[in-house]
């Protein structure tokens, strides 16, 4: 958009064309560079499980089961049919819970199906012993995304409140309560989220790793929550080896305690009533499936319509059995030179690393040396996983849509339940094949790139080098840098949460981050909202690291020569509109205010804006001048990484 300064804003310089001309779509709440992406995705993984239905080949057992799992899904007239049947076993326990016990064991069999309530329970790594598996609990059991909805006092807060209340006592309507219980039990239902929401953590608060992590013995739990019998909860799900657990929020975990030993079990069967039916209404008919839509939609992030069956029902399997499917995309859609060129382009990435953090002046020789050996066990993973998922023991069968999920979150469940205590394997994913998305895992040390994401515009096979290291180049120096932002950095090379800065070093290291919260939490998103630089300084951190090495690595591949000119621009320009371009997209206002609240992100003309103006390559390439709405004082802007 030439009407626009490329110094005055970037984001719209570069992308205020495209954005005009892509309105979003009536079924997204934003839409962009990679919502469009991940659309595209949508129609290769739909096109594959077509194939499965009308192929005359005989399909193995595990491309069979893709095949009833969509086909069972994409049946809506035996989805109308079962209306809310798949949920009466469930229902019928939870109608017939007598006592305390009744309740936790209850609680237990529902998360073993996926449905969170009253806590969060899972297994991940423990972050102070990175090579073995722990049992995690922490806040959780709330219908809304995030503790201010229930505490906040702001219109925004209140409105968001009604409408819930509103929508539980409409879904409680649908399980077959009359219009006064479904009140009432809305009511019931608010009341307990809010006084466990009373007690919950700021989105903040839960990035601070070592205040999030309390190792407790099964005896210490107990001391902690007494009214809730842990062995009962654990007995329940068949978890056995776990010798301790890490509590998150201790004080959430009190409060829980304390609701289990004064509120009703009415009021409870009421609570478990609806987190079941919260969870389960995309998979169950039209009336569950378009009140579920008209509320976290359409209210909270402002979408108009629904997606076709279709698109929600490849994004279920895509999340239920997503390696299995994976392996499918991976075969059609990956070719082995993308894997190949984008080995070169993390290894360049890492030698600009190198010689980045050996120069950094701010940073004593004690800890750059452990910074160098961090960085030299980053384990990167591209594509896909070198050993794929066996799902010879999940069942499918061609009976429920509902019933198919709750038994893959079930084999999930025991998946995870399983790996208690044992050694860590190095070698699993968190994301599938087909993700767009990327991201480094402090607990292993690791970046992963997915298959999903080494397209255009983040990466092409066929663009030059500047645009490539502007797009994939950025994304990768992101996930570098995450290793060395402000909680990535607290994890050693083998993934432990310890402490391997000096105190001085660690000083300097916030004095210069602290001056890039208060650069984002500068940045006004909408009248009354402003960014929170505190809640998205680690993306922060990283954004501005990954631009800053992706553009060093560049260089560093012209090997000294300076770069053709092409379409017009330099080099060094179409880096920096290979970069902006990844960001291009808008949202709606409703979807905004969500992400601000929730998403450790900043919005995406922030992501391009303001760690540009921190880049003097930038005001190089592009003549940006004092009085520009993107210049800043050099002794303003900001250099981490």
């Amino acid at each position: 958009d030439h009407s626009v300064k490329a110094g005055d804003d970037f984001f719209e310089h570069v992308n205020g064309e495209w954005i005009k001309h892509n309105p979003i779509p009536p079924e997204y709440s934003r839409w962009g560079a990679f919502p469009k992406l991940r659309d595209d995705n949508l129609i290769a993984l739909h096109e594959i499980l077509e194939e499965l239905v009308s192929t005359k080949e005989e399909l193995n057992e595990e491309r069979t089961k893709l095949r009833d799992f969509y086909q069972t899904a994409m049946d809506e007239a035996a989805v109308q049919k079962l209306g809310m049947s798949p949920l009466e076993p469930a229902l019928k326990r939870i109608e017939g819970i007598k006592s305390k016990n009744d309740l936790i064991a209850e609680v237990a069999r529902l998360r073993e199906n996926g449905i969170g309530t009253l806590f969060s329970f899972y297994v991940a790594q423990d972050e102070k012993q990175s090579d073995r598996y722990a049992a995690q609990i922490g806040q959780g059991g709330m219908g809304l995304p995030d503790r201010d909805y229930y505490v906040g006092t702001s219109k925004d807060s209140k409105r968001i409140r009604d409408l819930y209340r509103e929508h539980v006592a409409k879904m409680l309507a649908l399980l077959g309560d009359s219009r006064e219980a479904a009140a009432a039990g809305a009511d019931t239902v608010l009341r307990i989220e809010t006084r466990l929401a009373e007690k919950a953590r700021t989105p903040t608060q839960l990035r601070d790793r070592e205040a999030n992590y309390n190792k407790e013995s099964l005896a210490g739990l107990a001391t902690l929550a007494p009214s809730f019998d842990w062995k009962l909860y654990l007995d329940t799900i068949d978890v056995r080896d776990a010798k301790y657990v890490i509590v998150g929020q201790p004080e959430f975990l009190e409060r829980m305690n304390e609701l289990v030993g004064s509120v009703p079990l009415a009021d409870w069967k009421m609570y478990l009533r609806w987190h079941l039916v919260h969870e389960m209404a995309p998979y169950l008919s039209k009336p569950f499936d378009d009140e579920n839509f008209r509320f976290y939609s359409k209210e909270l992030c402002g979408v108009k319509e629904m997606q076709p069956r279709w698109k929600r029902v490849v994004t279920a399997i895509d999340g239920e059995i997503g390696e299995a499917l994976g392996k499918l995309y991976v075969e059609k859609h990956f070719p082995p030179l993308a894997k190949k060129r984008m080995d070169e382009l993390v290894k360049n990435l890492m030698a600009a690393y190198r010689e980045r953090l050996e120069s950094r002046d701010w940073m004593g020789p004690k800890t750059k040396k452990l910074a160098l050996a961090k960085l030299d066990a980053v384990f990167p993973k591209i594509g896909y996983p070198s050993k794929w998922r066996d799902y010879s023991d999940l069942k499918i069968g061609r009976e429920s849509y509902a019933q198919n999920v709750m038994q893959a979150e079930a084999f999930e469940s025991r998946y995870r339940f399983n790996k208690i205590g044992q050694a860590v394997d190095r070698t699993e994913w968190h994301m599938t094949p087909p993700t767009v998305n990327a991201y480094y895992n402090p607990t292993m040390n690791e970046i992963v790139f997915p298959a999903g994401i080494l397209q255009p515009p983040f990466f092409d096979m066929q663009a030059d080098d500047a645009v490539n290291y502007g797009g994939i180049g950025a994304v990768i120096g992101h996930e570098i840098t995450h290793g060395f932002d402000d909680q990535g950095s607290r994890s050693d090379a083998r993934g432990n949460l310890v402490n391997w800065w000096t105190a001085e070093d660690r000083k300097q290291f916030t004095a210069k981050t602290d001056k890039l919260v208060k650069q984002y939490d500068a940045c006004e998103v909408l009248g009354d909202l402003h960014v929170n630089g505190q809640l998205t300084l680690g993306e922060n951190i990283a954004d501005l690291g990954g631009i800053t090495i992706a553009y060093a690595a560049y260089q560093k591949s012209l090997e000294g020569k300076s770069a053709p000119k092409a379409d017009g621009f330099s080099g060094p320009q179409r880096f920096f509109i290979g970069f902006a371009q990844v960001w291009r997209g808008s949202s709606r206002d409703a979807q905004m205010r969500l992400m601000i609240r929730t998403d450790p992100h900043s919005p995406p003309q922030f992501r391009t804006n303001v760690p540009l103006s921190n880049v003097k390559a930038f005001y190089d390439a592009f003549g940006v001048k004092p009085g520009q709405a993107m210049f800043r004082e050099p002794s303003d802007r900001v250099e981490v990484w």
